[in-house]
This record gives structure tokens, sequence and C-alpha cells, in this order.
């Protein structure tokens, strides 16, 4: 069993999350403050935030990307890494959550348990990150201890147990009590039924704590303290602390608990490499600055170091602790601790440093379903606005950048207004472009319509040799692609082999619609090279032009991504909703009616709800809430037809193709 004083003094990465406008900037100020690494307080209404340093963010007052600052405190250094709230930059958060060893989920007292809340603690829980809960926003009109608490043990886990005592609420709201502190529980009795569910749910971890407990004999308090530490590193006790950031109340004592609970991480230097780019910035003069969690092993400045992701080795050149706009030259950076690097010329967002052995895996949250087009007034500023993008793809690969050369167009996919509106201020201030975009439209996928063959004998015209014959049969639903080979080494060499199953995925990125082909299984059943005529860039052109075949001859089906919804709305209205629902495709369970409320929960397609969170304010008289999910994709109905503009030349056309590949390569 883990103990706090096996902690003691150790570093901690920690994330903190939050829905978004729950305090969370907010409560990384204070942070800031409390532990002296900055002298005054910043706002973020007022655009002084030591974590929101882009020009959109002091302008809004919400965070767009994840930002790196640390701290010391109780003698432990922490790297705090502050996520965005909104659901539009969920794939920083994405990003942020494979590095953290512990995480602090930050909820509001008035608004409760909101959608962003439910999404992260979610992977939380499936990252088995151990988590802290903080209640925040207790000194505002409406805020409801008791209410969220619940609403937590509810909606997020019945292990949420109580280590505070919150005392008052909204304007009277005066701190908390630690259950855990006897000469405060003696001094505030009111604070007993706190301690009790704290209690209970300790004893259920440790066998002596519950005969203690249903004994009705004392506890031993150093027992019930490690047996909490020990829970919640398990991610099997969830604790749960109150405050009001805005005031500094709750902070110390959330600062604490971060030591107290969360583990350090764990790692040897004297292991070889591991680590991961989970962030990507660019400096004017010092180029791609990659920030890098390292779990094993040690980078000092001028070490060559392996990127095995892109399989080449670059040499670093400098290695930098952020603290928000500030940096520090530290020359090293060693297992369990993160810091940016510079010099990683080719590296990109999720590559993998040295062996992915000791690095965890990731958990995709961020699903852009929205396409866009680019649109630019003045024509000359087009290589300048391919460019812009190009970085910020590099910087968030999920969005896609499609640049369409013969028709000088540029596509995104985004995951919703509030981005488009981002990355137009981030054009302006950053690179001096003036950009908007058009109207966006959903992304659809395909999946085959039935089993059957596709081959390819790509033999003429000479010097070429490349035979392959693929199975394509339809999977399960959110599968994905399935992809194997039958073929023996002898009749296609290994090497070749590995060619086609890289071109695979890339030859499947454009159906006979345009669109992604997903959900499915692709076998390799028959390969040929030639010893003389066969040439190692052959598999390369080859391998589209029969995955093509295979779809033309199998045909695809048309999909479509679903939102789980979840709809609170005054009761008046309540049928006038669900019409509106069945006219949108909607599909929904029983209504529930809880205080002259009904609330509803279902399925819509996101084609048909583009516009419906501002109509559902109207038609509610700004009274309903909506709370979505993404859902995945499922089959469209046979009256909904969406085709996409195929970049570049169709394999299909399998003569016009050849020469446009080998032209490509030749260049």
């Amino acid at each position: 069993m883990t103990t706090r004083a096996e902690q003691e003094g150790k570093p901690r990465n920690v994330g903190i999350f939050a829905h978004v406008d729950a305090g969370k900037t907010t409560t990384t100020e204070q942070m800031l403050y409390l532990s002296g690494h900055i002298r005054a307080l910043g706002s973020v209404d007022a655009g002084t935030a030591q974590t929101d340093w882009l020009d959109v963010e002091r302008e809004r007052g919400i965070s767009v990307r994840a930002a790196v600052t640390r701290f010391v405190w109780k003698g432990a250094p922490v790297n705090l890494v502050d996520t965005p709230g909104h659901v539009d930059f969920l794939s920083e958060v994405e990003r942020s959550l494979r590095v953290m060893d512990g995480a602090v989920l930050i909820v509001s007292a008035v608004e409760g348990v909101q959608a962003q809340t439910e999404i992260i603690w979610q992977a939380l829980r499936e990252l088995g990150i151990p988590t802290l809960l903080y209640v925040n926003k207790m000194d505002r009109i409406g805020a409801d201890a008791a209410a969220v608490l619940d609403q937590i043990r509810r909606l997020l886990s019945p292990q949420a147990v109580p280590i505070m005592a919150p005392n008052g609420a909204e304007a009277d709201f005066a701190g908390s009590v630690d259950v855990l502190d006897e000469p405060a529980m003696a001094a505030n009795p009111w604070a007993e039924p706190y301690r009790q569910q704290l209690l209970e749910a300790v004893a259920e971890q440790e066998e002596s704590l519950l005969e203690a407990y249903l004994e009705g004999t004392a506890f031993d308090a150093g027992l019930v303290a490690d047996t909490l530490v020990a829970g919640v590193h398990r991610s099997a006790l969830f604790p749960v602390l109150f405050g009001a950031s805005n005031r500094g109340i709750g902070v110390k004592a959330l600062m604490d608990a971060m030591i107290d609970y969360l583990p350090a991480p764990a790692g040897a230097e004297s292991a070889p490499v591991a680590g991961v780019i989970f962030k990507m910035e660019r400096d004017p003069v010092m180029g791609k600055i990659a920030y890098v969690r390292l779990y094993e092993g040690i980078i000092r400045n001028r070490d060559t170091v392996l990127n095995h992701t892109r399989d080449v080795q670059d040499k670093v050149t400098q290695i930098r602790r952020v603290h928000g706009q500030k940096s520090e030259d530290i020359g090293v950076l060693a297992a369990g601790d993160i810091a940016a690097v510079y010099g990683l010329s080719r590296a990109r967002i999720g590559d993998v440093l040295g062996s992915p052995a000791g690095v965890p895996g990731e958990k995709r949250l961020a699903v852009p379903l929205l396409t866009v087009q680019v649109q630019w007034g003045n024509a000359a500023e087009y290589p300048a606005v391919v460019a812009a993008f190009q970085e910020l793809a590099d910087e968030d690969p999920l969005l896609d950048l499609q640049w369409l050369q013969d028709e000088r167009e540029l596509h995104l996919k985004v995951m919703g207004p509030i981005q488009m509106e981002v990355l137009a201020s981030i054009l302006l201030s950053r690179f001096k472009l003036a950009v908007s975009f058009g109207a966006p439209s959903v992304i659809y996928k395909e999946t085959p319509a039935s089993a059957g063959e596709g081959f390819i004998a790509y033999t003429m015209p000479k010097p070429c040799w490349a035979i392959l014959r693929f199975v394509i049969e339809p999977g399960e639903r959110g599968s994905g692609l399935v992809y194997k080979s039958l073929v023996r080494n002898e009749r296609l060499l290994e090497s070749y082999q590995n060619e086609v199953a890289r071109r695979v995925p890339e030859a499947l990125q454009q159906g006979l619609r345009g669109w992604e082909v997903t959900d499915l299984s692709v076998t390799l059943v028959e390969g040929e090279h030639h010893v003389w005529h066969t040439h190692p860039l052959d598999f390369v052109i080859a391998t589209p032009m029969g995955i093509m075949n295979g779809l033309a001859n199998v045909g695809t089906k048309l999909l479509e991504p679903m939102l789980r919804f979840r709809m609170s709305v005054p009761e008046e209205y309540g049928g006038k909703l669900m019409n509106e629902l069945v006219v949108m495709r909607g599909e929904f369970g029983a209504p529930v009616v809880r205080q002259e409320r009904m609330e509803l929960e279902g399925l819509l397609p996101v084609a048909t709800t583009l516009d419906f969170p501002a109509r559902l304010g109207s038609m509610t008289k700004g009274r309903g809430t909506l709370t979505t999910f993404f859902a995945g994709y499922r089959e469209c109905p046979a009256d909904v037809e969406a085709e996409r503009i195929r970049r570049g030349v169709n394999p299909l056309d399998q003569s016009k193709y050849i020469l446009a590949v080998r032209n490509a390569l030749s260049g």
C-alpha cells in the first residue's frame, strides 16, 4: 500500500479538466499565486491569466489551447496542464490526458455535472487516471453542495467521497472542514454526515476498517488515511472537495490533496528513453517546439533521439521549462518530467520518442463531425494562407487540412462554430491574414454494401509488376479497418507486403462517394512480384487500384454521424419539442417529468441538428437545455445522399491514375 510519506517531495503531473466556465483557469491562477510562482493574481475576465496567453484567449475569456505551467507545493514540483473546457477544443484535452498521472475535475456548484464533465470523466476512467473532484463556485447564487454531490455520485461514480465538508453556501460560504481532522470535526459536529460517507467508503476498501465500522469501534486514523491514498491510486475512490476559487477559498486544500492523494510518476532514468510528444508550437527563431512527457530514461541537450513513429533521428538543441509565456533553459529532461524540447524538426503531435514499450495508449475523445472550406478575399494571399494552415495543422492534426491544388481550395475538419471563430482570430493576430469559412457540412463515411473481391494486375507500361487480390467484407459498426494478409513471403516479399499494409488505409480515405471507408475487413489473398520487373514503388501504385476495384464491385453504403442527447425543457413545451425531434429523424424514449420539467434522452443525426441549439432557445424562451455526446456512425436512410469532391485522380481510371502517380513519384 502506497502511503503519503512515500510520496513526499516527489514530482506530480496533474491535468485540470472541466466543462467550460466551471472556473478552471481561475483555479490554476490561484494555485500559481498561493505557491509563490506569481506575485499578483491574474484574471480571466481581464485577460491577464498566466495560462491564457493567446490573443484570442484574452479577448474571449476562454482557454483554447492546453497550457503547461509549474509550481512547487509542500516540497513537491507540480507540472500543471490547464486544458480547454469548450467541446470544440476537445482534441487539446485528449492529448493532455495521455501524459497525466493524476487529474483534478472541476464541477460548478450551480450547474453541476455537464456534458464535457461526463466525457472527460469517462476518458479518465478508461485510462485509469486517479482523480480528485473539486466543486467550485460554492459562493454563487444557487450553489447546492448536497445536490451536486448526489449528482456526481449518480452520473459519475458512487465511489466519489467527500474529504471536506462545506460550511454554508452562496454568500454564506465560509470554506470547508477536513473530515479527517479530529479537532476540527469536534468543533463542527454538523459535518459528521460527510465524515460518515467517507468512512463507510474507505472501510469497504480494507478488511480491518470494515470490522471496526460494523462493530462501531474507533478507527485507526493513520490506516484510514493510507487506505484512502491507496484507493485513489487504484481509481477505486475519488475524493471530493469544495471551494470558491475566485475568492481563494478551498484552493490550498485542493493543492494539499494533489500532493497527498495523487501519485508521483513511475519510471527510471537508467532505462531506455521512452516518451511522447503531446503538444506542438512554433517559435519564429527556434522553429518547432515539442512538448514531451518522458516516461523512462533521460534526454540532454545535444543528444540524438530516435523518433520511433517517424523512424528518424533528430538532435536536441535545447530543453526548456515552460511557464505560460516564459521559459528557462534546463538542459536535461528526466523520467517522469515534462519539458519543451527544441530541434525535433520532423516531429508531429503523438509521436513516440525512443521505445514505445514504456508509453501508455491514448484515448480518442475528439471526433470532428463537420468540414468547412477556407475563404480569403485577396488572391495574392493564397500561398500565405496555405502556409499558415499547414502550420496550424501541425499543431492540431485533427484539422486534417486538405489542399486541393488544382482547384486552389483549402478544406478543414472542425468540431464546431466556436473553433471556426477562434481559427479566424488566430489567422488574423498571428499571421495577419483575414479569412472566413463557408457553411459547415457534415462528415459522412462509407462502408461496404456486400462482400466481394478487388483485383489488380499492374504489369503495363513496363518496367513494372504488381499483382494483388483483396477480399473485402463488411465489418461490425465501429470496428474501423481490420487488415490481414494470407500471402506467403515466397510469393510476395515481406517488404512488398509491408508496403501494401501501409497503403490500404490511405486508399480507403476516399471511397466511391469521396468519403472515408470504414467498418470493413480487407484480406490480401493473392500477391505476386517479379524478380526482374518489380520496382519497390509498384505496390504504392497498385494497392489503391486494387482496393477501389473491390469497392466498385461490392458497392458502398453511406454512414452518418449520430449524437446521443439529453434534453430538459419546461413541461408545457414538451409536446412541441417531441414533434420537432420526430421531424429531425430523432429517436427517444418515454419522457420523464421532474419538477415541472420534461426530460428526454435519445439519438439525433448530426445533419439535422446544426441549427437546433439556437432553435431550441427560441422555442423554449431560453429555458431549454441540450446536452449532446458523439454516439458513432450508422447507416443513412435510403433517401439521404451526400458526395464529396474527390482529391486527385480516381484509381478506377487506371491509365490516368498510373500516369499521375508515376509523374508525382518521379518528381
